[in-house]
Parts: structure tokens; sequence; C-alpha cells
């Protein structure tokens, strides 16, 4: 059975760090291009980042470069994104994406609330 499952989210102090992993079950998490999207109340879900299945070459959105870090673990079929100085616009449900030619998985999102 296909899963992605998304852990590490709490609440956090501006300022904080936190790690968010994603789990993969079912297929090959090294052979897909992973990605982190966010969606916050009101508003559309948008792309955070992502790390290609290749070169394992990353992107960032420019809200979140210089403070968000992309990797991968392929021997653990795991996925993280490593997330610092937050702010409380960073607030957002965080969803992880799995992506070849031919499927797309996506993971029912981990809570992050940045908030003194």
């Amino acid at each position: 059975q296909v899963q992605v499952v998304e852990s590490g989210g709490g609440l956090v102090q501006p300022g904080g760090s936190l790690r968010l992993s994603c789990a993969a079950s079912g297929f090959t998490l090294e052979y897909y291009t992973m990605g982190w999207f966010r969606q916050a109340p009101g508003k559309e879900r948008e792309g955070v980042s992502c790390i290609s299945s290749g070169d394992g070459s990353t992107n960032y959105a420019d809200s979140v470069k210089g403070r968000f870090t992309i990797s991968r673990n392929n021997a653990k079929n795991t996925t993280y994104l490593q997330m610092n100085s937050l702010k409380p616009e960073d607030t957002a449900v965080y969803y992880c994406s799995a992506v070849d030619w031919l499927n797309s998985y996506w993971g029912q999102g981990t809570q992050v609330t940045v908030s003194s």
C-alpha cells in the first residue's frame, strides 16, 4: 500500500526551528521528486521546496530561501524539511508530495504554528 506520512509539526515560537519528516512506504522514494507544499488558512496551497530524484538538486520558494533546507535519506525512504528562523507567516499545514512521470502521491499534512 502506497503511503506518504508527514510528521514533526507543532507549535513553535518565532525564531524557532522544526524538522518535518515525510516517510514513504509502498514505493521507492529515491526515484521520485519530493516536494513540500503548505497551505495557510484562507490561502491557496503553495510550493515550498523540492528535491529531484536524479542529481538531488533543490529549489526553494523565495519566502523560505536561506531558512529552510530540504534533504532526503534514501536508505530510510524519508524526506526532511529543516525549518529555521520560523516566522508567524510560516504558519500553515505542510504537505509532502512524491512525483514521477506517472504517479503522484500526497500525505495528509502536518500543522505548523509559529506564535508567541
